[in-house]
């Protein structure tokens, strides 16, 4: 008798993204750098965009554009970090790198680069480590030295360790964000599929942490009297964060996948309870229920929420001028919904709006210096896709 994939999930704790794939989907046949992806562009679509595939990697999760040049860093789940020249499309492997616990979820994570990366090339990445009493996620920084040929990290240093270590493999999160003063480090950390870990305020996991650039605890945390780990807290209650970004006027936003049903997007204020376990509007995978939010419930509600889900891996905040009308807005990579969809962002309010399919798990979305949009599709795919 076949077993159902959702209870396999809840009886394991094995999950691809959070559980919410469908069955696998043949890989895409290669496509050549510059190939128009027509069958997918903009033109009668309705889509205000077009599609352009240029690249192709092996468990994409992460990239992001260094200022000062048109260069894009790429991280690969199995560990491998690549420096990617987009004027000549030509992609070279950065040596130096972590070793990674690869399994499961886990792997090479987040990539951003520090506040003065112009002048000191100060990088920032996560990853997924083996440690005493299983994995953990870990962020290091490192100086990003390349010559145009030959690209290597110097001086990686961990400067964070998720506390504590635990068995699994599944929801490290360790998405990266740096506060728009450039005096703070941000990073997300997963419950680790251990569920109460996110309403302990002894341990960092399923929070969102508010950091010096060092590492060390920022002062002014909302627990920062109650020492370590404690005081690296910002907000806590949280089950899988994939997306941390800024808008403009300085709110931080994050995405984050439920469990069956209950994908949020939630604006993080310090000090916050957002509520998993206790609180979901999706359910546990073997159908229990979960009380929704409601208000009154001593928990922070979501921003925007999905049921069925769309698992979220990734988010951002537009700040371009290629697309004027959702300057401010963010965008959201959907795993198991297999799209791009923007959210609209009023002040401290979001709003569901435009659901673009686009046939793949998206990953990552991230926003070149041009106003460009650029995502990658996750492993079965791994493409890199430029809208424009």
């Amino acid at each position: 008798m076949a077993i159902p994939r959702l209870l396999i999930c809840a009886l394991t704790g094995l999950t691809l993204v959070g559980c919410t794939l469908p069955a696998v989907k043949p890989a895409s046949p290669p496509v050549p750098t510059g190939h128009r992806d027509s069958h997918r562009n903009g033109s009668g679509t309705g889509r205000p965009f077009s599609i352009t595939a240029v690249d192709r990697f092996n468990e994409p999760w992460a990239m992001t554009f260094l200022p000062g040049a048109d260069h894009l860093l790429i991280t690969e789940r199995g560990g491998a970090l690549l420096l990617r020249d987009q004027a000549l499309g030509k992609t070279i492997t950065v040596t130096g790198t972590p070793a990674v616990a690869h399994a499961g979820q886990g792997g090479l994570g987040d990539v951003i680069p520090g506040p003065n990366y112009a002048t000191d090339k100060v990088i920032y990445l996560s990853w997924a480590e083996n440690a005493e009493g299983g994995t953990r996620a870990v962020v290091g920084r490192a100086v990003l030295e390349t010559d145009g040929t030959t690209a290597r990290l110097t001086g990686l240093n961990p400067i964070w360790q998720q506390t504590p270590a635990t068995t699994g493999s599944g929801h490290f999160g360790h998405r990266l964000a740096i506060s728009p003063d450039g005096a703070h480090l941000f990073v997300s950390s997963g419950d680790r599929q251990k569920f109460d870990p996110a309403q302990d305020l002894g341990s960092t996991l399923g929070k969102v942490l508010r950091l010096n650039l060092d590492g060390t605890p920022a002062a002014g945390n909302p627990f920062a009297e109650r020492g370590l780990p404690t005081s690296e807290i910002w907000s806590y209650g949280h089950r899988n964060p994939l997306g941390l970004a800024f808008d403009p006027a300085g709110n931080l936003w994050d995405s984050e996948m439920g469990p069956r049903g209950g994908d949020e997007v939630n604006l993080i204020q310090p000090g916050r309870n957002y509520g998993w376990p206790q609180a979901s509007n999706g359910s546990h995978y073997d159908g229990r229920d979960i009380p929704d939010h409601q208000p009154g419930d001593g928990f922070e509600a979501p921003g925007a929420s999905w049921n069925p889900s769309i698992s979220p891996g990734s988010l951002i905040n537009y700040r371009g001028s290629r697309f004027p009308q959702w300057r401010g807005d963010a965008f959201v990579g959907a795993l198991s919904g297999e799209a791009l969809i923007r959210i609209d962002l009023e002040g401290t309010t979001a709003t569901k709006a435009e659901q673009w399919d686009l046939g793949q798990p998206i990953r990552e979305v991230e926003e070149a210096p041009d106003g460009t949009l650029w995502l990658l599709e996750d492993a079965n795919s791994g493409r890199l896709l430029h809208l424009t």
